[in-house]
């Protein structure tokens, strides 16, 4: 498809589709040891935590803490080609890996992001750890941060 022709559907979708942007759904945090986040969001800060939960297509294995306005991700290596392995790997006692912001429209999220020229890291929304779609937009197109988008 030509350059003229990929333009003009991108100007038709972003036109035709709308979406707003919502609330910070979480802070994910890589950890290196997750039994040891946990306690000390559950132990220490007398955090609302929940049980572990393997999202094997992610590789991670996640735990949230549920606060009033948000959440945190607490992420943890699944398997041997987890992208948290790598992030751990560079930053041996972890640290933030992203940001998730809910939008009311994934797939139109997408289009207006990919039409401004924001690189998708997946083609396609993927099912979550809420089991609702969620896209990541790279982070050299966003100010440095690995952003998530969730489907409200």
């Amino acid at each position: 498809m030509n350059r003229i022709v990929r333009r003009t559907l991108q100007t038709a979708v972003r036109s035709s589709s709308t979406w707003s942007l919502g609330a910070l759904n979480h802070v994910a945090i890589a950890v290196p040891d997750l039994d040891e986040a946990t306690s000390f969001y559950r132990d220490v800060l007398k955090g609302d935590v929940t049980g572990k939960e393997d999202l094997p297509e992610h590789g991670v294995t996640t735990v949230f803490v549920n606060l009033p306005n948000t959440k945190i991700e607490l992420l943890y290596p699944y398997g041997e080609n987890s992208p948290i392995a790598g992030f751990l790997a560079k930053n041996k006692k972890g640290g933030i890996h992203h940001i998730c912001i809910e939008v009311d429209n994934i797939k139109a999220a997408m289009a207006d992001c990919e039409a401004k020229g924001i690189r998708l890291l997946n083609k396609e929304p993927k099912i979550g750890a809420h089991g609702k779609p969620v896209v990541f937009l790279h982070p050299a197109d966003c100010n440095g941060v690995l952003t998530e988008l969730e489907e409200a």
